[in-house]
């Protein structure tokens, strides 16, 4: 699966202005539908107290945190399935991202065009869905044509294989057909990684993104709709104002920003906890790496032993993994220095079978 963000929603509701302010790399923005056309991509630096206090205890020479890559993709409208809106350009970007995060206007502006004549963010959450689902289904429709001709010519020891998958489409196919997501579809752990050979977009995990605007920051009658919809499908909500968001970006002042944010009321920047919730909805983790040379906040999935997480620093360390080193980042925090946490037994040694844990501090060892 890979590893990024794609950035959906109808036109104008705020996508290219907040992806702007993610990466500070400035999108075309206009008032008119489809200004975006090829997907924009920005690697973002995840904001992490945890590393900040690394450095403070380590002074390194070098600072370096783990990113979140999004992609900024054209504004769909109804009909795109069918081609509309240069429909099914903009499909083919969302397939190759990881997950969605969907922003939703939730703010009046007159000035503003929205493509429907009104502010409805269940109505335009609703098109999006029916718009993927309808897309899905055609993938769907022609990977069925695919494998019931392979039944015919396949071997029959692979036969079983090819059924299973059958079924588990066909399963699917109905909650498609209405427009429904096929996440909203009960499937077992097999039956999911089946469902995933046909790459369906909504299978992908969804975060929704209220854009608001500077009195809505601490939330509107549209943002209340909008977290109603996301907790019904399991999913998360932020809020975020993109207007201010791109102001802040342009603040360099630490001090400056700090009193921009407290303006209205934030203690930090509603796009952290956009990357934060994309980071960790991907399902990816942070270990660091710390001394006085470099600290460094490393990414890998959430269940990876020792050996992938020594393969992330590089190819080597995973291929002559001996055994790795560590501790944690609370034990730090608690003993105040790594000669403390070594004299309180904190630090382990641990081998292959080790599940690398969200905050671990590790030191590998490798023999290549």
């Amino acid at each position: 699966m890979p590893l990024n963000c794609g950035i959906v929603g109808l036109p104008n509701v705020g996508k290219s202005t907040i992806f702007s302010a993610l990466t500070s790399a400035k999108a075309e923005a206009a008032n008119y539908p489809f200004c975006t056309i090829d997907p924009n991509v920005g690697i973002v630096p995840l904001p992490d107290k945890r590393l900040d206090r690394l450095c403070e205890i380590f002074k390194p020479r070098r600072k370096v945190p783990a990113v979140v890559e999004f992609v900024d993709i054209a504004g769909l409208v109804r009909g795109a399935s069918k081609g509309e809106g240069l429909g099914n350009q903009f499909l083919s970007h969302i397939r190759e991202v990881g997950m969605i995060a969907h922003v939703v206007r939730c703010f009046d502006d007159p000035d503003i065009i929205h493509v429907a004549g009104k502010v409805d963010p269940a109505d335009d959450i609703d098109v999006i869905h029916t718009e993927l689902a309808l897309a899905d289904l055609d993938s769907i429709d022609r990977r069925l044509d695919k494998l019931n001709r392979q039944l015919k010519v396949q071997d029959p020891n692979l036969k079983k294989d090819t059924e299973k998958e059958i079924a588990v489409l066909q399963k699917v196919r109905p909650a498609l057909q209405e427009g429904k997501p096929a996440f909203t579809v009960d499937l077992e752990p097999e039956e999911i990684e089946f469902a995933r050979r046909s790459f369906l977009m909504t299978m992908k995990k969804e975060l929704f993104v209220c854009n608001v605007d500077e009195s809505g920051v601490h939330g509107n009658k549209y943002v209340d709709i909008v977290k109603e919809i996301a907790e019904k499908q399991g999913s998360e909500a932020v809020v975020i104002c993109g207007k201010f968001e791109a102001e802040l970006a342009d603040i360099e002042d630490p001090a400056e920003r700090a009193e921009f944010l407290a303006g209205i009321g934030l203690e930090a920047p509603g796009l952290a906890s956009l990357a934060h919730a994309a980071y960790r909805l991907l399902g990816l983790r942070t270990f660091f790496t710390a001394g006085e040379d470099e600290c460094r906040a490393w990414t890998i999935l959430a269940g990876d032993k020792a050996p992938a997480a020594a393969g992330v620093i590089h190819t080597d360390f995973e291929k002559g993994f001996i055994k790795a080193e560590v501790y944690h980042y609370d034990d730090l925090i608690q003993y105040g220095s790594e000669a403390a946490v070594r004299a309180a037994g904190k630090m382990r040694q641990e081998g292959r079978e080790y599940v690398v844990q969200d905050g671990d501090i590790m030191f590998f060892k490798f023999n290549v």
